[in-house]
């Protein structure tokens, strides 16, 4: 009920010329839209988690919609840089991946040659060298294909020995809970919890070596970031084992293993950092100021200006069900005068609701 008033209200605010105004106005030049994405489907991901993944036809359509607005699509370093300076051009808009997947080379990348849109890809290095897809998607994911099936939870690490149904979304989650609850207290390494990965494939009678070998839900290889960052990509910080522990230095730490892993990979030093998941700590600003970050951002949905917190940035999170007319508007940015939730750091609790963008003094009526 609520998405469907939002698209009402934004279609009227389009048809009246609002949206157009807002789009070309001063308020939105000192505004910056940091756009994130993570996975883009090598096959049916988007169907299993459609707020993770989208289809490679999504991504089409929305750099379509980027060219269609005449948004200027800047690098992360530039378009910080202009909009701390107030020298932003019109509808300043970056473009961002998360965790650095397989698919981002074999669909993303192929998608935004062509358009010459510069990209930044924050990058967890972890499973960079241990090319094996991440455990706890790998299990959801199998879960998810075997739901016309049940598990058998005897010897699986988080299930009692009984027979688990996974039918509804709701069943599939509660066994992916506890599994990886159990697999998170445990402190197993990579090797053990690849294996128990493997084992509940095979018990759902999954081909676990097609999985492995159609790449799904792996990080790119050293050689595809090197191979990459040459033609252009950015890679920037993810820390290396997407975690946000309490203890700000234990976190820096692992950012910085990050920075020297695509060193290593990209001969550039990376300075800008995506918090894993979005979960930040106010703990961590002071250390990683002191680190010499330039800039974090955040999964906070909102647009970027001069007064934001540089390791506070907010970005919008484009998914499978944020409909064109949504995103346009986040594009021009009518779509802040709506309410929307965010994320608290390191809170995982129902999210709060953000403020109202205020329009005084943007808006020139049309008499449309």
């Amino acid at each position: 009920m609520i998405r469907t008033i939002k698209e009402s209200s934004l279609h009227m605010l389009k048809e009246l010329g609002i949206t157009t105004q807002i789009g070309g106005s001063a308020w939105r030049r000192r505004r910056l839209l940091i756009l994130c994405y993570h996975g883009v489907s090598l096959n049916d991901e988007h169907l299993w988690d459609p707020g993770l993944y989208v289809p490679a036809e999504h991504l089409q359509r929305r750099l379509e919609l980027l060219h269609k607005n005449r948004c200027n699509v800047l690098p992360l370093g530039e378009a910080l840089e202009r909009m701390y300076r107030k020298d932003l051009p019109d509808r300043a808009v970056v473009l961002t991946f998360d965790d650095g997947y397989h698919d981002f080379m074999a669909k993303a990348w192929p998608l935004l040659q062509p358009s010459g849109y510069p990209v930044t890809v924050y990058l967890t290095t972890g499973r960079v060298h241990h090319n094996l897809p991440i455990v706890n998607l790998l299990i959801s994911y199998a879960l998810w294909l075997a739901r016309d099936r049940v598990l058998r939870g005897t010897g699986i690490v988080g299930l009692d020995d009984d027979y688990y149904a996974l039918a509804t979304a709701e069943q599939r989650r509660f066994v992916s809970k506890q599994i990886s609850e159990a697999l998170l207290v445990s402190g197993s390494p990579d090797m053990s919890k690849d294996s128990i990965a493997r084992e509940i494939v095979d018990r759902l009678d999954l081909d676990y070596g097609a999985l492995i070998n159609s790449r799904v839900l792996t990080l790119m290889k050293i050689e595809d970031v090197t191979r990459l960052a040459r033609e252009g990509v950015d890679f920037q910080l993810h820390t290396h084992l997407h975690r946000t522990p309490e203890d700000p230095e234990e976190f820096l730490r692992d950012v910085l293993v990050n920075a020297e892993r695509i060193h290593a990979m990209t001969g550039t030093l990376p300075r800008h950092l995506c918090y894993p998941s979005g979960d930040y700590r106010e703990s961590y600003l002071p250390v990683l100021r002191r680190a010499g970050l330039l800039s974090a951002t955040t999964c906070d949905p909102d647009l970027a200006t001069r007064g934001s917190d540089e390791l506070l940035l907010p970005r919008f999170i484009d998914t499978s069900s944020v409909s064109n007319i949504v995103f346009e508007g986040w594009l021009t940015g009518v779509a802040t005068c709506f309410p929307r939730r965010t994320r608290r750091g390191g809170d995982r609790d129902p999210l709060p609701v953000a403020p109202r963008q205020s329009w005084a003094g943007v808006l020139t009526w049309s008499g449309k």
